[in-house]
């Protein structure tokens, strides 16, 4: 795996745990809908099911 593949690999982890906060904050303030909620929670897994599939790829 090179430099640029581990990057972005790290780059879509980052993305979904920094999405998986803030649905975690946003539901605590009550600021967002359930379905705001589920919107950011699928994008995060989206983009850990990116990362997922760039590792299985080099390997």
């Amino acid at each position: 795996m090179n430099i640029r593949e581990s990057v972005m690999s790290f780059v879509l982890r980052v993305i979904a745990l920094a999405l998986a906060i803030a649905c975690i904050v946003l539901a605590l303030v009550e600021s967002a809908s359930t379905e705001t909620l589920i919107a950011l929670l699928g994008v995060g897994l989206f983009a850990l099911a990116l990362a997922g599939m760039r590792i299985n790829r080099t390997d």
